[in-house]
């Protein structure tokens, strides 16, 4: 067993509440240490066969949660490509800010403003949309 997954276990089995806990630990404490010492809990009984111990999750790392946050984004990228299509086509015409807000109220996930440009910019590459010739803020749908 790897050494991070192994610590987890010994902390769910001895550091549970207190029906749950089929090892001792000593020093007692919540985090388990190289130094540490467990024994099996002959105290421990249950009344039902079936026991259940929960496992503690790890902490993501920053560099997990940064990787995880952009492969979320890029399964929603097609939710607010579309989004932005619906509300364009609709309207036929909005500003930036107008559509930003649009968007932000439409959709039910937390979503950058930055990423947002990142896909209007895509729109209009695919000829979705274009800017306005006189203002380059004003975005117009193209059926």
């Amino acid at each position: 067993i790897p050494d991070p997954e192994l610590r987890l276990t010994l902390q769910s089995l001895a550091c549970g509440k207190p029906p749950t806990r089929v090892l001792s630990k000593f020093p007692k404490g919540k985090d388990v240490d190289d130094d540490d010492v467990f024994h099996f809990n002959a105290d421990f009984t249950s009344k039902t066969v079936r026991i259940r111990i929960n496992t503690i999750q790890a902490r993501e790392t920053v560099e997990e949660h940064k990787e995880t946050e952009e492969r979320v984004f890029a399964d929603r990228q097609f939710a607010v490509d579309a989004a932005i299509v619906r509300i364009m086509k609709a309207r036929k015409e909005l500003s930036h800010n107008q559509l930003i807000d649009e968007l932000i109220r439409q959709l039910k996930f937390p979503v950058k403003v930055s990423d947002i440009k990142k896909r209007i910019e895509t729109l209009i590459e695919r000829e979705y949309l274009e800017r306005d010739d006189d203002d380059q803020k004003l975005y117009k749908y193209m059926a």
